[in-house]
C-alpha cells in the first residue's frame, strides 16, 4: 500500500505540519493573525520555533499554508456548477448556490479568514497574496459558470459583462456574509432564497433567458 511505503519521520513530519496549522487557525480566530505571535504558536502546538520556521519559513509562511489547506479543504465540500448541468439555467443556479452555502455554513471560519487577511497589513506578502488571488479568481470563475446559462447562453457583451457584475457582487455577498453570520449568527442558506429571487426576476426581466433548458 502507499501510505504504508511512507517512512515514520514523514508521518511524524506531516503531523506537526498540521498540528501547527491547526494551532495558528485557534489563534488567529481568538487574536487575529496580528495577535498571533510565534512564541504563542509554539505553546499552544507544543513545538520550538525551530519546527515553525522548517516547515514554512517565517509566520507569513503559516499563513499562506493555512490558506492554501483551507482553500483545499472546502474546495472538497464546493460543488461545481457543471454538478447541476441537468437543470434548467435558474434551476442550476440556484441549486450551486445552495449547496455552495451549505459548504460555508459547514465551514464558516474559511471566508472569516479570507476576508480579515485581505484587508490587514499581510496582505502586501506577495505568498499570501498569490494565494489569497487565486482562491478569489476561482470563486469569481465559479459564479461565471453559475450565471451564464441564465444570462448569456448565447454569448453577447453586454450579457457577458451583466454576467461578470453579477458574479462581483455575488462573490461580495458572500464576504459580507462572513461578517454577518460572525456577529449575528445568520447563515449563508438563509440568503439563498432572496438572491435567487433576484436573478430569476432579472433574467425574466431580460426576456426569459433563465427559464430556457440547457445552456
Amino acid at each position: 500500500m502507499v501510505r504504508g511505503s511512507r517512512s515514520a519521520a514523514a508521518a511524524v513530519s506531516e503531523s506537526s505540519r498540521d498540528v501547527i496549522l491547526n494551532a495558528a487557525r485557534d489563534l488567529i480566530a481568538e487574536k487575529g493573525y496580528d495577535g498571533m505571535a510565534v512564541s504563542d504558536l509554539c505553546a499552544q502546538a507544543g513545538f520550538p520555533p525551530s519546527s515553525i520556521y522548517y516547515h514554512f519559513g517565517n509566520k507569513l509562511g503559516v499563513l499562506a499554508a493555512l490558506l492554501e489547506r483551507t482553500f483545499e479543504e472546502l474546495h472538497q465540500l464546493f460543488p461545481s456548477p457543471t454538478s447541476f448541468d441537468r437543470l434548467a439555467p435558474v434551476e442550476r443556479f440556484e441549486a450551486w448556490f445552495t449547496a455552495a452555502c451549505k459548504s460555508l455554513d459547514q465551514r464558516p471560519d474559511y471566508l472569516r479568514l479570507l476576508l480579515a487577511i485581505s484587508v490587514g497589513p499581510q496582505k502586501d506578502s506577495a505568498a499570501v497574496r498569490d494565494t489569497v488571488r487565486r482562491i478569489r479568481d476561482y470563486a469569481h470563475a465559479s459564479w461565471v459558470d453559475a450565471l451564464t446559462p441564465v444570462f448569456a447562453p448565447d454569448g453577447g457583451k453586454d450579457n457577458e459583462r451583466l454576467v461578470q457584475q453579477l458574479a462581483v457582487l455575488g462573490r461580495a455577498l458572500t464576504d459580507g456574509l462572513s461578517v454577518t453570520n460572525s456577529l449575528d449568527g445568520l447563515t449563508y442558506r438563509s440568503q439563498v432564497a432572496p438572491f435567487v429571487t433576484m436573478v430569476r426576476g432579472l433574467a425574466e426581466q431580460r426576456g426569459g433567458a433563465g427559464r430556457r433548458k440547457g445552456r
